[in-house]
């Protein structure tokens, strides 16, 4: 971005700072988008917050139980295969 085409903007009395359209637009962030806010040497850098949090295996190993005769890979793709067509023929 050349010098000429920087945008500013000001903080408010609230610590409010209003990002340009241009900006907003071009990265797809409307009203409500999370974003995270990191300090860098150079500045701020604004991202899009993550959907979820960080979650590490041993917090979701409850949810992959399973009683019963292991599947095989074939088996498991064939039931992935099956809810696909599923879901296409509901359409």
């Amino acid at each position: 971005m050349a010098a000429r085409d920087k945008l500013t903007t000001i903080v408010s009395t609230k610590g409010q700072v209003i990002l340009p359209s241009s900006v907003r637009r071009r990265r797809e962030w409307k009203a409500g988008t999370r974003l995270t806010v990191e300090e860098t040497s150079e500045g701020v850098l604004l991202k899009p917050a993550p959907a979820f949090d960080a979650t590490r295996p041993e917090q979701v190993f409850g949810v992959l139980a399973y009683r019963g005769k292991p599947k095989t890979l074939e088996e498991m793709d064939e039931s992935v295969l099956a809810e696909a067509r599923r879901r296409h023929d509901r359409d």
